[in-house]
């Protein structure tokens, strides 16, 4: 057996690169990691975590508003600088935990950018000398991607530069649909900026429910944010009044700020792959096997830098089931069923499960949808229009419960939970056995007893 430097190094310190070093290190092996940023990757740094004290940060406005309904006067400001710099702080504080945390587990961190230079051996740019290793863990996570060759591209900024914005914009248009750019078109309309969405789809959030999204789409326009479908940038042009965005249906808004949220991919360039025999998928990912290793019989990846599901605690679960299969003989692959998500817009989504329309190709015999739309008790003496939806897709076969859609208040809080009975493949009958929880807006989940008619589906 080579002589190594270390039996694991990991590439990468996010969430599923941490969980990854220090369960093996802590198995007395080896470990070193390296990371060419701060310790805590995306989720910690750039991503969920800032975003979500962001989105808090954003909706004492409305909540503000709602207080006005039950007697109290409220004059509030806010304090854009001020919020950044605690925000900051309390990100620096995590990442040092993070960092910690691997060093009491023994493993060796290692600040700068790692290359591969071949399967076993490793070059940190700028250091000497290199580093072996028996095993190797790339676990890089993504980065935004912006349309090159778009005029103008220069002037607009991404998810990563809006954490750090030296002062709030007047007015702000943002390109793109997904989980990125629904949750800052609410932060930044919460804070009072004229918020502008443009996606060039038919709807936003491409691939959740229909009534999910056509829901969502709704609610948001309520909160003040203009919505453009169905077009998208044709060019940038810096004015004297701030930035023209000129879109291909004709369309021109002049913004202080263009942020482009339109997707990430997989952070793979320039780390040596084709030196150490790891290929790459047609999208751009790193392959891997249900096992999470690579082309090459000793590197293996898991997290966003494998394009399967983009989220934190997949990552995590990702790690934790490399480190079973590689170090401890119990060959485990991640279950990606039925795994629960959240969009943190404004109002928030949680959605586990099938959609009605991929429940419809999966279920043989049909499926049963169960939809209410109703306002929530606390809008009660406000005079809101907002709405809430629920609903419940259910297999007409088996009635078992294959999907749950929720938007509105607490939704990703109560997806939490609806997701263990989707995952314990819980029956419809079980769910109206369940005693509700009352008053809350979460017992309509338990008390959903009237189908959907097929033509009340069709509308």
């Amino acid at each position: 057996m080579a002589d190594y430097d270390y039996d694991l190094f990991v590439i990468g310190a996010g969430s599923g690169g941490v969980r990854a070093a220090r369960l093996t290190a802590l198995d007395g092996k080896r470990v070193a990691i390296a990371e060419e940023h701060r310790v805590g990757g995306t989720c910690v740094i750039r991503g969920c975590v800032p975003k979500k004290f962001m989105v808090m940060a954003s909706d004492f406005a409305h909540q503000f508003e709602t207080a006005k309904g039950y007697g109290w006067t409220v004059d509030a400001s806010f304090d854009w600088k001020g919020f950044i710099e605690t925000k900051d702080v309390e990100i620096a504080r995590l990442s040092g935990i993070y960092a910690a945390n691997l060093g009491k587990a023994g493993v060796e961190l290692i600040h700068g950018r790692a290359v591969l230079k071949d399967a076993h051996t490793v070059e940190i740019v700028g250091k000497d000398p290199t580093i072996t290793a028996e095993r190797i863990l790339i676990a890089t996570g993504g980065r935004p991607w912006i349309p090159e060759g778009l005029p103008g591209i220069e002037h607009a900024i991404t998810s990563e530069e809006a954490f750090h914005l030296p002062e709030l914009p007047k007015r702000i248009l943002i390109a793109g649909g997904g989980y990125i750019a629904v949750e800052f078109a609410g932060i930044f309309a919460g804070l009072g900026v004229e918020t502008t969405l443009v996606y060039r789809g038919p709807n936003i959030l491409r691939g959740f429910d229909d009534d999910v999204r056509a829901h969502l789409a709704d609610e948001i326009e309520k909160r003040g944010i203009r919505v453009v479908l169905a077009t998208q940038h044709d060019r940038i042009e810096k004015t004297e009044a701030g930035l023209l965005n000129v879109l291909d249906n004709g369309l021109e808004i002049e913004t202080d700020v263009v942020m482009f949220a339109t997707g990430r991919v997989p952070h793979v360039k320039g780390l040596g792959l084709e030196t150490a025999g790891v290929e790459l998928t047609e999208q751009g990912a790193i392959k891997v096997d249900e096992f999470s290793r690579t082309t090459a019989e000793n590197i293996w990846a898991i997290g966003d830098v494998t394009d399967r599901m983009n989220l934190t605690p997949v990552a995590i679960r990702e790690a934790v089931a490399f480190h079973q299969t590689v170090y401890r003989d119990t060959p485990t692959s991640f279950d990606y069923e039925a795994v629960a998500t959240a969009v943190f817009s404004q109002p928030p989504v949680g959605t586990v499960g099938l959609s009605e329309a991929e429940a419809r190709r999966a279920c043989r015999k049909g499926v049963d949808v169960y939809l209410t739309r109703f306002r929530p008790m606390k809008y009660a003496f406000t005079g809101s229009d907002e709405r809430m939806l629920m609903k419940l897709v259910v297999d007409a076969d088996t009635q078992r419960v294959v999907g749950v859609h929720i938007v509105g208040p607490d939704a990703p809080e109560i997806i939490q939970v609806a997701a263990i009975a989707v995952k314990a493949g819980l029956t419809k009958q079980q769910w109206d056995a369940t005693c509700a929880v009352h008053p809350t807006v979460a017992e309509e989940l338990v008390t959903l007893r009237e189908k959907q008619r097929p033509t009340e589906m069709a509308g």
